[in-house]
């Protein structure tokens, strides 16, 4: 969206936290700015046991470590003035409350915020467990500061405040389309082969209910998962051998080559229908059939189709030009 920007002719400036890259060449080819506003969140908790258990307390609770973020931007953004438009991006949410609490004090930050939005906040629906009450209350409270909220999906406007739905407008995430190539070639797989790509978790997102099923048929196939969670799929690697192989992630543009060469590509659905994984857009990009299935409901029928290389039940991406970046860059500016 940066390059985007800038693409179109704009005076641009990126506010982030400092990561170990140069971000230099990106600077004078493109011509945007980028500010680092501080070195490093706070350290995570590391640890199993009763340090496990701390820290999904304190990011329950508390959103820590990322409810620092809010205090580095405020006192970022406190410095910075007459912008036409300032788009603060969540996840974490706690940028939104560092822009909330720097546009009170700051009267000549900007012209117009907009809080684009991924997952809903306090109506997140990817835990286990519902966000405590006072969720709602800071969410109500960054609403009503923002101009604009953004949200990449229409059914999402149900997961957020009744009072601030006419400030709501759906915009999709963008993609340049020329990152994407399609390079499939027919007959490359010498047996079906297919990849998910994203988080994982056991419960939820949970790939072991189809491995179950897979392991059932005693087909030959070849499934790679590129996740961090790993370690609750470690059995399935003893059983499947071969079969099975679990990675790192790798950068995107490594990843849409590897994706691009399968016969078909896995997508684990959410529980609801307020969220929806943006790498189904890149699913689409590369022109593969997509096997989309509930993790904890597999629909057998169809993952064989997918393996007998029928592929009529693949999910299907309506209007994929509205996720181009040129178009999902002048609905942002139509908002300032």
């Amino acid at each position: 969206m940066a390059k985007e920007f800038s693409r179109q002719g704009h005076d641009l400036t990126v506010l982030t936290t400092e990561k170990p890259f140069d971000y230099s060449n990106l600077e004078s080819e493109y011509g945007f700015k980028i500010k680092s506003i501080v070195k490093n969140e706070p350290p995570e908790i590391q640890g199993d046991g009763i340090k496990r258990i701390f820290r999904f307390s304190l990011l329950y609770f508390f959103q820590y470590p990322h409810i620092a973020l809010g205090k580095y931007f405020k006192n970022a953004l406190l410095k910075e003035k007459d912008y036409d438009l300032l788009i603060s991006v969540a996840h974490p949410y706690t940028v939104h409350f560092g822009v909330a609490l720097a546009k009170a004090k700051n009267r000549v930050l900007t012209k117009t915020w907009v809080a684009d939005c991924g997952d809903p906040f306090a109506n997140n629906q990817h835990g286990r467990l519902p966000y405590p009450f006072y969720y709602r209350i800071i969410e109500n409270w960054f609403c009503k500061r923002a101009d604009f909220i953004t949200i990449p999906i229409k059914e999402a406007i149900k997961a957020y405040p009744k009072f601030c739905r006419e400030k709501i407008k759906v915009i999709p995430q963008g993609f340049n389309f020329n990152d994407t190539k399609p390079s499939f070639v027919e007959g490359l797989n010498d047996v079906p082969t297919f990849a998910y790509a994203g988080n994982l978790s056991s419960g939820l997102r949970d790939p072991r209910p189809l491995l179950d099923f897979l392991i059932e048929t005693n087909r030959d196939f070849k499934c790679i998962l590129y996740t961090r969670n790993k370690d609750f799929l470690i059995p399935y690697k003893s059983k499947l051998g071969d079969k099975l192989e679990i990675k790192d992630y790798v950068p995107r543009k490594v990843l849409l080559k590897v994706l691009g060469k399968m016969d078909f590509l896995l997508n684990l659905e959410n529980k609801g229908n307020v969220q929806r994984p943006s790498k189904l857009i890149d699913y689409a990009l590369l022109e593969r059939p997509i096997l989309s299935i509930s993790p904890l409901n597999v629909e057998k029928k169809k993952v064989l189709e997918f393996l007998n290389g029928d592929y009529e039940n693949t999910l299907r991406i309506e209007d994929i030009d509205q996720y181009s970046i040129e178009k999902i860059v002048k609905a942002f500016l139509n908002l300032s």
